[in-house]
Order: C-alpha cells, then structure tokens, then sequence
C-alpha cells in the first residue's frame, strides 16, 4: 500500500501552504458571544532591529495559550498590537539620521520616528506571520495611532476631573541623557565600585571635628544637616551644635534622626539635595529648604562655584582631590555600591526637583494588593514581584515626560493667569502645535492660551490596553461581552510597570480588575546564561532562524526548553536538534498513511497497553494546557511518542497491521490503535506546533483544520501502565541479545517471553522473530 503522504520528510516550505489556508479562510476571526476568551496581548516595541529570538519564543508560547483555548471551545479574541511611544525610537532616529531631537523642529523629527517605526514594525509583523501566530495580525492596532493616543487622553481626562492628577514641583529621578524625568519602575540597580570618602566636619567654636562618610562629596554644596542616631552616644555632646561644611564652609546643625546607622561608616550622616531617596524623604520630613545642585543638563550648577559646569563624576574627582589638599580627609575606602540606574539611557540617575504631572497612587496601594491577590498567576510565584514592588512604593507616579515621541499631555494654560484648562474627551489632541479648543479661562476670562509640550510616560499609553482591545468608550455592547479580558501574558521584568500600571489605571477606570489570569514567562538569555538585549550584542536575530529550521521547530524548541517561568537559554544547535522529533513524527505519520482508517475495533491487550498509556498522556497534557505550562506536554508527547509509540507499539503490531499471520480482526484493531493513536497525538500537539498537525492531520484525517478541533478529554480505562517496564525491558533485552551475537533485528532468535507478557506474546514473536 503507497502512503498517502508522499514527501518522504517534514519541509519547513510546507508551512507556507498551510498558513495561505488560515489566511484564505480567515479561519481565527472574532464574533463576540457572551463568553468570550480575550487576551490582553503585550503589543511589541520596535527599537533598532525588532525582535531578539527570546521575544519571538515568548510570542510564540503566548499563540500556544490562544490555541489551547480555541481547541478547549473557547470563543478566542486574540487582538495583536505594535507600542510605538516612547524613548527608545528616539534614540534610534537620533543614531539613523544623526541628528538630536532638541536641536529638530518638532514635526520634522515626528515624521522621521514614524518612518523608522513603519519599517521595523513591517519586520516584526512578518516574524509574527512567520510564526503561525493566531491573532489579528490584519488589523494590529499602533500605540501611536490617533485612536489609541485619544483613548490615551481621554482617560487622562477622566483622572483630572476626578482630582486623581496633580500638577507639581517634587524631586524626581531624572535622566539627564535622555532628558526627561523616569518613575521608579524604570529603575533598576547596579553595584558600581566607587569611593566612600570620610570627611573631616569641624565642629563650630571648637578644636573638635566629626567624621562624615559619603560617596557622594560632590554634594557637599547642597548639604543642609548632619543627622545622627538619637541612641549613638558617640553624637550626644555634639546634637544641636554647628559644623562647618569643608570646602564650602556653610554651616549646619546636627541633628538627630532614627535612619541614621551607627553602623555605617562613622555614624554621622549628610543630607544633601538629592543624593538619593532617603535625603528626599529627609528633606520632606525636616522641611528643609533644598539647594539645587545638578541642573537639567547633568551638571554642576553655579552653588558648586568652581566645580560649576562639571558632571557630577568630573565634579566628585575633583572634590576629592581638593579635600585631601586642604586636609579634609581622614581615610577614603573603595566599595561596591548599589546605584540607581535608567533602564533606558543605562547611566545613573540624578534626583533633582522638577514642575510634573502626578497620578496619584499611594492611596492605591491596598487596593492594588487586593486585586493582585484574586489574580491567578502562572507561575504563582511570579506574583511576589507584583506585592514585592507594591510594598516599595513611597511617591505618586510621575506620568509627564519631556521629550517629543509620546502622547501629548492634552493642556492648555491660560496666558494671563496659568492656569491649566482640559478638553471634552473624545479627540486626539496635540497641544504644542493645535489653537485650544477652549474660547475663554475658567479662572480670569483671558482668551489667549499656551499648549502644554510634555508628553506622557509610555507606560500611561501601554496601561490602557486591555480598555482599548475591549472598545472601551467605543462600543458598549462590545466592551461588556470581553472585559474584563481573560489573561494578561507577558515577561517578569515588566510585572512592576506594565501589569502594575494597568491594574492600577484600569480599577481607577471601570472599577474592576482588566483580567482574570497573568502568564509570565522568564527571560531569554544566550548560550552563556547572559540576559539577551540588543544593546549587548549578544542577541539572535529570530527571522533566519525561523526561515532555516521553520516555525514549528522553533516554537517546539521554546516549549520543551525548560519549565514555564524560567528564564531559558537561546542557542541554534539545540533549536535545530529539536527538528528530529518532528522528523520523527512525520515518518511515524507516513508510515501510518499507508493503512486505511478503520473507525471501530477490538482492541486486543497489546492494543489496550498503548491507549491507556495514550489516555495518561492526555491526563499529562491536560495538566500542563490547563497552567499553560507548554513544557509540560511538549516533553510529554515528545517521550510517547519517541520511545514507547514509535520504538515499542509500532515495532509490535507492524506485522499485524500488515495481516501477516492475524486474523482480520487483529489486523483492524492494530490499524484501528494505530490511527486514535496518531489522531491524539496530533490534537494534542496542535497549539505547540501548529504547521506540521494542520497539514498532517488534513492529509490523513479531516478536511477541517485541526485547530477548530476540541481537545481530546481523558476517558475511563483500565490502567496497563504498570506492564509498560517490563514491555520496555524485554524489547531492549532482546535487541541487545541479537546486536550482541551480530544478528540483525529481523533475525530469528530463542527468547522466551515472560509469564508477565503472556497476552503480548504473539505480538512480542511476530516483532522480534522468536524462535
């Protein structure tokens, strides 16, 4: 009998075909019911060359989750987006054109941005159509379209109206490179080798003096007290006595303060304006007045007199230097110190007072917590970073940023008074170039007004996502059959920003949760276990990898190559080993296609040992679907597959199926087995692996595609699973046995088949030849 599967192995070309078929059919479109199964889906950002291959792999377990619900009967709404806001196409615009952006006309460099990103979103798309993935790729939504932007505003809107927003004046972290003030969750530390210097502080109208340890001498400037432990009795003659600040000699009280540590460097601590967050927090407490010594463009302000003009690292060399001259230094120690560093720019940060727009968050805290509890994680413990983060908020979110690619704050101030005027919601607003909307001021009745030119933090246009996939504001009756969204996938690193952000924005909003359940999954890192970014160089590009090995390799690869939550190793050599399962499958499948469907048979006991072990297979992959945990069934299946259908039940019933030397009753039930076997197989490896299961199973089964197929359920049957070892046992005994005596495999042999194997012994001599 000719296979009706021709090709004699798996061509990744084939995956053309099959993805011309999905899109002929628009076979993932959407009509809302009232149960539906949205996902919140992370819109990628197009920085540089879109895409490392730990990203794709993420997307690709993200189209595994949709799959798995579509096949579990769930009405899928899977939107798909690109972010395009924000500083990182900033930059990339700057390095293309080399221009800077402050030195630009505004719509100029607008107009550039946008080029840039249509270019690398048309990539990134094209990695995503590649993939197989699921969603609505035709009409992916922009971050930066009107719609988006004025949903955007229009909720910021909303805020201000309800008093949630603030207009003020507060230190805020700045990124001096990129210009423009950061929240807390687009910091993250380093330990940086620096010198803790012990200066020498002269107490006033005394012979005495007081050792200070900083590393941060180059505030000396802005010093305004020396605080203490009230316990530290080293300090008691000395609270309330002036010391005379060295270089600059202003003079400070000494006062007392519980966070000062007797047990770091000498006890006695300055408090400048802003070494870090402790001297804000300080500032705020003591009501101190503050003293401005780095300025917008990361240098020394004139309080510093001499060192005016210098970056504070140039300004702290040269302090140093002056105070060992003058005396000022008792000892200076090298230290690795935890510094605060922004994640875009990768320099340290500077705390600096700046006029922002605040949304108001610290209120928010317990029922942030509240409604982080009655979210279910996958995996739980990627909840903690969630409460972790949660617990270290101490100041509003600052949400104005000061560069040009974002959505506009949509502002106007009065010219005669200032102050600050909002539109009706509803439009996209760009206040730094449009006349106001508004004829007359509130306030003074003036009819001149000033456009506001900041823009938001990104992450107040991400934050809205699962409201603007629901048509929040847009189209009722949608939005109440899909929000709040089922599931929010996404990476651990921006569980602190984006899942934060939007549970934050959404509950200000609608007053619940924007969803049910949270997928996280680990970082992507290089062979060396290094975290994978453009920015070091060390990151694959996924396009040639996905064009060389296809698509099913690759994502098998991302679901086999470790447990869910992980971070996981990226390397070619083993995305490429993973293609001999597929090889595997497709000549299990091959040799399959060359029997006819028999839809009923009597199972024999050899018949009814693969199906129970078949059935726990589906038990084992319903698990995993279930916690969307795709390690879980692609190890599973992999291992049936390989080592117990194709090595053992294969081998076994190959002559019965043939019906050589069976009745035609064993016959069918072989062919029978053989066929619920493979159909199984390939339902239950359809979301892993979509391209190879559709063609297979269209070729062999059904001219329905396999993925609006419903999962296979376990069923009630006998457990033979505790024969399965001494199956195994006894094949490999065999086979040793002949390859020990250079016999072949087809080679009569005189082995006896244990008393345990009595009901496979037919089967067991027609495999190996039994004498």
């Amino acid at each position: 009998m000719d296979p009706k599967i021709t090709e004699k192995a798996w061509n990744p070309e084939l995956e053309a075909q099959v993805l011309k078929k999905w899109q002929d059919s628009d076979i993932y479109k959407f009509t809302p019911t009232d149960d539906n199964y949205t996902i919140d889906t992370p819109p990628p950002y197009p920085s540089g060359r879109p895409w490392h291959i730990g990203a794709a792999a993420h997307y690709s377990q993200i189209d595994m989750i949709a799959r798995t619900a579509r096949m579990n009967g769930k009405n899928v709404y899977f939107p798909i987006g690109i972010d395009r806001n924000g500083l990182p196409v900033e930059f990339y615009t700057e390095k293309k054109h080399n221009i800077r952006m402050r030195e630009t006309e505004r719509g100029e460099f607008l107009d550039l941005c946008r080029e840039a990103l249509d270019d690398l979103e048309e990539e990134m798309v094209l990695i995503m159509t590649n993939l197989g993935l699921s969603g609505d790729l035709k009409n992916h939504y922009r971050t930066d379209s009107e719609e988006y932007r004025a949903l955007t505003q229009s909720t910021f809107i909303t805020l201000w109206k309800e008093g949630k927003i603030v207009l003020a004046t507060r230190p805020n972290n700045y990124d001096w490179v990129s210009g423009t003030t950061i929240a807390d969750a687009e910091i993250a530390y380093q330990d940086l080798q620096t010198k803790l210097v012990h200066m020498k502080f002269k107490i006033k109208d005394t012979d005495k003096e007081i050792i200070i340890a900083s590393t941060r001498p180059e505030l000396l400037c802005a010093c305004r007290t020396i605080i203490v432990n009230p316990e530290d009795k080293r300090y008691t003659p000395f609270v309330g006595s002036k010391v005379i600040v060295p270089i600059t000699g202003a003079e400070v009280e000494i006062k007392t303060h519980h966070s000062a540590q007797q047990d770091f460097g000498s006890g006695a601590v300055m408090v400048c304006s802003y070494g870090d967050q402790n001297d804000v927090a300080l500032f705020r407490e003591m009501k101190l007045e503050e003293i401005v010594a780095i300025g917008l463009d990361g240098r020394m302000t004139e309080v510093a007199e001499k060192y005016a003009g210098l970056k504070p690292k140039q300004a702290r060399e040269k302090i140093i230097e002056d105070l060992e001259s003058n005396g000022f230094v008792e000892k200076i120690e090298e230290i690795s110190h935890r510094t605060p560093i922004s994640e875009r720019s990768k320099i340290p940060i500077e705390i600096i007072p700046m006029e922002e727009y605040y949304l108001k968050q610290k209120d928010s805290i317990e029922k942030m917590r509240k409604l982080g509890s009655e979210i279910t994680f996958y995996p739980s413990m990627h909840k903690q970073i969630l409460m972790n983060w949660l617990d270290s908020i101490s100041i509003d979110w600052p949400i104005s940023r000061r560069r040009y690619y974002g959505t506009e704050i949509p502002i106007w101030y009065c010219s005669s008074c200032s102050e600050p005027h909002v539109p009706e919601p509803g439009k996209y607003y760009q206040p730094w170039k449009e006349k106001c909307p508004i004829d007359k001021c509130s306030k003074c009745g003036a009819a001149e007004f000033t456009g506001e030119d900041r823009t938001f933090d990104t992450w107040m246009d991400s934050s809205v996502s699962p409201l603007f996939v629901s048509k929040y504001h847009k189209d009722k009756e949608f939005f109440a059959k899909v929000y709040p969204t089922s599931i929010r996938p996404q990476a651990k690193d921006i569980v602190r920003t984006w899942l934060y952000y939007t549970l934050l924005r959404c509950d200000m909003l609608t007053g619940k949760k924007p969803w049910i359940e949270a997928w996280i999954m680990g970082y992507g890192l290089d062979e060396k276990g290094t975290k994978m970014s453009k920015s070091k160089g060390n990151a694959i590009d996924p396009l040639p990898v996905i064009e060389k090995f296809g698509a099913d390799t690759f994502r098998f690869w991302s679901a086999s190559e470790t447990n869910h939550g992980y971070d996981f190793r990226c390397n070619e050599q083993k995305i490429e080993s993973t293609k001999k399962f597929l090889s595997k499958l497709w000549n299990v499948s091959r040799f399959l296609s060359s029997f006819p469907i028999v839809k009923e048979g009597k199972p024999t006991t050899v018949d009814k040992w693969i199906l129970s072990e078949l059935n726990n297979l589906v038990k084992d992959c319903k698990k995993g679907y279930d916690e969307y945990n795709f390690f879980v069934p692609a190890i599973a299946i992999r291992e049936f597959t390989w080592n117990l259908f194709a090595a053992h039940y294969i081998e076994m019933v190959k002559k019965r199926a043939y019906g050589e030397g069976f009745s035609e009753e064993e016959r069918d039930a072989a062919i029978y087995t053989l066929h619920k076997t493979l159909s199984t197989i390939l339902k239950l490896l359809a979301p892993i692996t979509p391209f190879i299961t559709e063609y297979l199973w269209q070729t062999l089964y059904s001219e329905n595609s396999i993925h609006t197929e419903r999962q296979v359920e376990a069923e009630d049957v006998e457990d033979y699973s505790k024969i399965t070892e001494e199956v195994v046992q006894f094949n490999s005994k065999v086979w040793n046995e002949k390859k020990s005596k250079e016999l072949s495999l087809k080679d009569s042999i005189a082995v006896e088949v244990p008393e345990g194997l009595a009901e496979f012994q037919k089967d067991l001599q027609s495999m190996h030849n039994l004498e």
